[in-house]
């Protein structure tokens, strides 16, 4: 099996892919390239794979030329292959959503899941951790979207002067963050001045850890005034609506 791993690496095929197009376990996968031979292979994983690689008998594989149209029409067999066996099990539950927009999701899990699996560090854990809270804010802090269009554009993903959201904002938020990120690069800011502007920083977040912490204190004075005014214990089912409706009306007393 040596020759079929080494035809793989070359490649560059990773296991998670190929493991999809194959319709097994990453686990199971592994177990597979182990054995002595495609003979020892399920006849129908057997099969799949060398239709993949182009060929159809073992034997074959010494042959093969790894140049750039071979590696196009292996990724493009493998392309289709994984987009026609979409996991059920994880995307049973998408109903709502249409066929290109599945893809895109599945791609995303592929490549999010090999990261994970090939990181022997905490850092695509702790870099996915924050991604996660990225997502959460983004209906909220707009901004988070322009910095997305940004870096797409700057890795050359898409073309600069597309702006898929406001154009104006986009345009002038992308201006102020070139220049920031050319001064970051080439390493000239002074010291002093960066200490100073990371000390605003945490400054600005712990004030705004304050507010938040005392607008979620001043809710539940309110929400334990409401209660008590109504004569409950405890926010339920059946109480909400009345419950939440009384909290406003508190806080309206205030202003």
């Amino acid at each position: 099996m040596s020759k079929l791993n080494e035809v793989l690496n070359e490649l560059g095929i990773s296991k998670v892919r190929l493991a999809k197009y194959l319709g097994v376990s990453r686990q199971m996968l592994y177990n597979y390239l182990s054995l002595p031979g495609l003979k020892d292979w399920p006849k129908e994983k057997s099969t799949r794979l060398t239709g993949l690689l182009g060929i159809k008998e073992e034997n074959e594989l010494a042959g093969i030329v790894i140049d750039s149209n071979y590696i196009m029409e292996v990724e493009g067999r493998l392309n289709d292959g994984v987009k026609d066996t979409i996991d059920k099990d994880i995307f049973s539950d998408l109903k709502g959503i249409n066929k290109k927009e599945q893809d895109l999701l599945t791609d995303i899990i592929d490549l999010l899941k090999e990261r994970l699996v090939e990181d022997k560090t905490k850092d695509t854990f702790n870099t996915l951790t924050y991604l996660y809270h990225y997502l959460q804010s983004m209906e909220t802090t707009k901004e988070l979207k322009y910095i997305l269009a940004y870096m797409s554009k700057a890795m050359g993903f898409t073309d600069p002067n597309e702006y898929a959201f406001n154009q104006e904002q986009q345009f002038n938020f992308e201006a102020i963050l070139f220049s920031a990120m050319s001064l970051y690069s080439s390493g000239s800011a002074s010291k002093l001045r960066l200490a100073e502007t990371h000390k605003k920083f945490v400054k600005d977040i712990e004030h705004k850890n304050e507010e938040k912490l005392s607008r979620t204190q001043e809710l539940n004075t309110a929400k334990i005034q409401a209660l008590r005014e109504l004569g409950y214990t405890e926010i339920n089912e059946d109480n909400a609506k009345e419950v939440l409706e009384k909290i406003a009306e508190i806080q309206s007393r205030k202003v």
